[in-house]
């Protein structure tokens, strides 16, 4: 072979080379884990691998509690913030797709202390989560059962716990197959759902036209005011939370700089149609005052997407639709599991938590990790004693505050990173992906967090219950023990996730000395995914432009 031959292919060999040494070190906590993650997984479970309790179950108090018109607006405000949370968290995850997710970013940008803090809190949000959502199966369940049943309440649980273990198990394959068929048995119900909310709205089955006449009673559409709706609004967190769930799949996608995109830009879509579609059908179809929306007294109270099949007089529709939201509760267990084992991980990788914990099986199951949260699930067997819906309502109060804790400093931290990336001299055309109406989307969702923070505190310290004295009858000193527990909730949910915070951020920073990290020292490449050839030319946008536009959605 002659010199000028040999030339462009020992340049090649030169790139390629030159293209291994540059590649950035794996981080210690992606080590064990497993690419197994296809598109048509993280889009599904971006769409709807969080649905369950939340939508199925809250959102019939909240519109009890701020009639269909708060309802609708405080789904709409917090559905604008987390719009901007996940296009946050697509650009970071995109470039360093790591277990700990958001959570590790702030030891690589802000603080160490930072970053301790946020992952504990987001795995105990997890770890509360799962009781969650364990309690509200035992509530769908009661359905079938009848109030007065005597089958133990603690039964359906620790059935779920078992299959949860096995599933986990097996590897994030499994994990995202499964919900890959759960998300579609959901998307499949929801649009099921809207076309029949739309007929008996309009009368078409059941014998009843409800039309809007709903918005138009008593207390509509605005029931309480101002007050009812920001009232809801940590509900209404909380029926939304986990949709930051892209970012800790992110570390087990095949192809972070292609799924990752295409599954925040998901988000916008599932919130106008299946969030806020649905919230205005139930507002139109069921009264905000009908008694069967709330969970008054601690026992079983119906699914409110139940409730609309019960009122048109179809009886199976609604076994069918319970059975749904069952398989849905399922489906969000399945989930939470998966990112409370992947932060524990992330925890112990970084030194955080016992490194036995960190620990990987030849499927890349944390197995310690896998064992841990199995024992936190089992704090929903308190239902056996206190109720599953008095447990529940506790949870929601408690998981909806450390969600609005995380999103706002996801978004502290989207500012900071794009600081560093540009006092270390980088263009913002280098990103992977770049996050959509940045500053000013983030500017507005930040104004949202925080305003919202702050009416979830101030709501929890106003109007404390006073004692009607020692003559009140039996019923005065009932609705006393009623409001002085909803006050204790409420406090509780507002303040726990802040003040604990501040003890791990404070502590872990006295203990180990951190300091600031300097944006120049920023570390912004290990454990960055890079695409192979194929990768890279997958990325390359191909067909016509509407075809492209619309697979930013879709």
């Amino acid at each position: 072979m002659s010199k000028t031959e040999d030339g462009p292919e020992m340049s090649e060999k030169y790139e390629i080379d030159q293209m291994q040494d540059v590649t950035p070190h794996m981080a210690a906590e992606q080590e064990g884990l497993k690419r197994d993650l296809r598109l048509r997984h993280m889009v599904m479970i971006a769409i709807s691998g969080t649905i369950g309790t939340g939508l199925f179950l809250t959102s019939g108090a909240t519109i009890h509690t701020a009639g269909p018109g708060g309802a609708l607006l405080a789904y709409a405000v917090i559905g604008l913030w987390l719009v901007f949370v996940c296009q946050a968290i697509g650009e970071i995850a995109t470039l360093l797709p790591l277990p700990g997710a958001f959570n590790a970013w702030g030891g690589r940008v802000f603080d160490e202390a930072f970053s301790f803090q946020m992952t504990w809190m987001y795995f105990i949000n997890w770890a509360l989560t799962i009781p969650a959502e364990l309690s509200a199966s035992a509530i769908i369940v009661e359905f079938w059962l009848g109030e007065n049943s005597s089958f133990p309440s603690w039964v359906v649980p620790v059935i779920i716990i078992v299959l949860m273990v096995f599933i986990n198990m097996a590897g994030v394959q499994v994990y995202g197959e499964l919900e890959y068929w759960f998300s579609i048995l959901k998307v499949f119900t929801i649009i099921f759902f809207i076309i029949c909310g739309i007929l008996v709205d309009a009368g078409a089955i059941g014998g009843t036209t409800y039309g809007v006449s709903n918005w138009h009673i008593e207390g509509a559409p605005f029931k309480g005011g101002f007050m009812g709706f920001l009232t809801t609004l940590v509900s209404v967190g909380y029926s939304y939370g986990g949709s930051e769930m892209t970012g800790v799949t992110a570390a087990e996608s095949r192809n972070p700089h292609k799924h990752v995109p295409k599954a925040v830009n998901t988000v916008l879509i599932r919130i106008a149609f299946f969030y806020l579609s649905s919230i205005f059908l139930l507002g139109s179809i069921v009264a905000n005052d009908d008694p069967l929306l709330i969970n008054a007294a601690g026992s079983a109270a119906q699914a409110p997407f139940t409730i609309v099949f019960v009122k048109a007089g179809l009886k199976g529709a609604a076994n069918y639709m319970n059975a749904v939201v069952f398989t849905s509760v399922f489906s969000a267990i399945n989930s939470d599991f998966y990112v409370a084992t992947r932060m524990l991980l992330s925890l112990s990788r970084n030194g955080w938590a016992h490194k036995k914990i960190g620990y990987t099986n030849s499927r890349g199951v944390p197995v310690f990790a896998v064992g841990i949260v199995t024992l936190c699930s089992c704090l929903s067997l308190i239902t056996i004693f206190v109720g599953s819906g008095v447990v529940f309502q506790w949870f929601v109060s408690i998981i909806g505050s450390i969600i609005f804790q995380s999103w706002i400093l996801i978004l502290f931290l989207h500012f900071r990173f794009r600081y560093c990336w540009k006092a270390q001299g980088r263009a913002v055309n280098e990103l992977p992906y770049v996050s959509w109406g940045y500053p000013y989307g983030n500017i507005l969702a930040t104004i949202i967090g925080c305003c919202c923070i702050i009416a979830t505190c101030y709501l929890s310290v106003i109007n404390p219950p006073h004692h009607p004295g020692a003559g009140a009858t039996e019923e005065a000193l009932a609705d006393y023990s009623k409001a002085r527990d909803s006050y204790a909730q409420n406090l509780l949910g507002a303040w726990f996730p802040w003040v604990l915070s501040a003890i791990l951020f404070f502590s872990y920073k006295y203990t180990h000395g951190t300091k600031l990290i300097k944006a120049e020292d920023a570390d912004l490449d290990t454990g960055r995914f890079i695409p192979s050839e194929s990768d890279k030319a997958d990325l390359k946008p191909h067909g016509p432009a509407w075809k492209r536009f619309l697979k930013m959605f879709v």
